[in-house]
């Protein structure tokens, strides 16, 4: 049967449509990316009032499985019946999620609405960038996804600060609350402009495929969420990666055979698809394996307090948003891309090992130097990625292959995350000894109360411990710089992607 796109955007669609679709878009996608971070700064006065600190972490887990589990399928829905309707489901299930956060009164039922807001958190980031891939054309992507790029950076920096801000000022129920009226209008706004066409074609949905996926993406979260606290050589954490590997070869033969598979396996033939892939997993690996350990060397090994090592990682937030801006106005203007990933694969490198340098007494100057050079190199790639595969792919695939490049990013920067985060308490663990029990605690109150010299002992132990993060992260550039070696160019042309008949 074949596949026919159902939002095939009017080619004089008007301007302030689009901007208005591109502005609701980016408010969905704003709200979505917040409620990664701004749970953090939270946390302690949610466990005071709720109790259950030790399911503390499954407030932000839940919400990470449930939005990476559905991105794929989110993906292929969107591309069957419609994104429109799609991004209706997705606002409906986040903003629920947001309520039933908002009056959770246990730390059970917390945990299952932030599941349930993943669950429409995850299709507002596949379902945002493919509604741009359906009415920008290719050549003038590059500047909204470099917009889009910079609402990320901004999401991870203003998070916790809203976080704590909300908690100090109001109560931590409004860190959810917040989300309704905002998504609201957004919606409203994407509703008016986005119109549909009314065309309908039944197709079968691959859900044995999707159960497969799932199982692999749910197991392999687990697994790199969960490592630290099971133990890297338990029967619970080997059982979980055997479950990855069996679902995932599972998953690979249904799609074999699916006669409209969920990630059709003949996207991997494509040299940008494939290599792009490769690179937004490496690329979110360096990013979030590399960046969520920088609060700690600011608040425990400079000691400054969580509000003011939100201000301090801006200079990232500058990078990305100079970079990506610059990205775009370089792809709308000569309809080339492949110099920019090798480009911002560089300054990963550079900023990646200058900030293994770092210690208690780098200066505040020399620390924003070093974030808005990693900056760019972020700035530089993630605009480029998705406006490739959406150049390089026909739009009835468009959405499954826009949400295959975040979902690699994105089990990329769990997987670092785990593994940065086990070399980081071994490193800790070897520097400081006997105190690293003390070291285990630490917070930016405590550390004011001890003394002057066990305050840095445990600054130099935490600058030493996350050095090895940032080498890693370096390499792991270096690796997506040879991969953006060998990726295809395929010309941004000003027009949409042709409809396959």
């Amino acid at each position: 049967m074949t596949a026919t796109n159902v939002n095939v955007p009017d080619e004089n669609e008007a301007p302030a449509s689009r901007n208005l679709i591109i502005m609701s878009i980016g408010v969905l996608l704003l709200l979505a990316a917040l409620d990664q971070t701004i749970v953090s700064t939270a946390l302690p006065t949610i466990v005071a009032d709720l109790g259950g600190v030790e399911h503390l972490s499954w407030v932000v887990t839940s919400y990470i499985l449930a939005s990476t589990v559905v991105a794929p399928l989110y993906g292929k829905i969107g591309d069957l019946y419609g994104r429109r309707n799609t991004v209706f489901v997705s606002v409906g299930l986040f903003l629920l999620g947001s309520a039933l956060c908002g009056i959770a009164n246990s730390m059970t039922f917390l945990i299952l609405a932030r599941a349930l807001q993943g669950l429409g958190g995850g299709g507002l980031f596949v379902l945002a960038l493919s509604v741009i891939g359906d009415v920008i054309p290719p050549r003038e992507r590059g500047r909204v996804q470099g917009l889009f790029a910079a609402v990320f950076s901004v999401a991870s920096v203003v998070g916790p600060l809203l976080g704590g801000w909300f908690v100090e000022a109001f109560t931590w129920h409004w860190i959810f609350y917040i989300n309704i009226p905002f998504g609201i209008l957004a919606v409203a706004g994407f509703a008016i402009a986005f119109k549909p066409t009314g065309r309908r074609v039944k197709h079968k949905i691959d859900w044995w495929g999707a159960l497969t996926l799932s199982l692999t993406l749910a197991s392999l979260t687990l697994a790199t969420s969960l490592g630290s606290q099971l133990g890297w050589t338990s029967p619970s954490l080997i059982g979980l990666i055997v479950l990855a590997i069996v679902s995932l070869i599972a998953f690979i033969m249904i799609e074999r055979r699916a006669p409209e598979p969920l990630l059709p396996l003949g996207l991997f033939k494509m040299n940008v698809f494939w290599v792009t892939s490769a690179m937004g997993f490496i690329v979110g690996a360096a990013m979030f394996g590399g960046v969520t350990f920088l609060p700690i060397y600011l608040q425990v090994a400079k000691g400054v307090s969580p509000t003011v090592s939100g201000w301090l990682l801006v200079p990232m937030t500058f990078g990305i948003l100079v970079a990506s801006t610059t990205a775009g106005r370089y792809m709308g203007r000569s309809g080339r891309y492949r110099i920019l990933p090798m480009l911002g694969t560089s300054f990963i490198v550079i900023g990646m090992l200058l900030l293994s340098t770092i210690n208690p007494d780098t200066p505040n100057t020399l620390f924003a130097i070093y974030l808005a050079i990693f900056g760019a190199g972020m700035g530089s790639i993630f605009p480029v990625v998705t406006t490739a595969v959406q150049n390089a792919v026909s739009r009835e695939v468009m959405g499954t292959a826009t949400a295959a490049g975040l979902m690699f990013r994105q089990v990329g920067g769990s997987l670092a995350v785990a593994l940065f985060g086990t070399i980081f308490a071994a490193r800790m663990s070897a520097v400081m000894g006997a105190d690293m029990e003390i070291a285990g605690e630490i917070g930016p109150q405590m550390l004011k109360n001890l003394p002057a010299d066990l305050q840095a002992q445990v600054g130099q132990a935490v600058a030493q411990a996350i050095h090895p993060i940032f080498w890693i992260a370096a390499g792991l550039g270096a690796v997506g710089f040879v991969m953006a070696l060998i990726l295809e160019e395929i010309p941004l042309k000003n027009r949409q992607v042709p409809v396959a008949e």
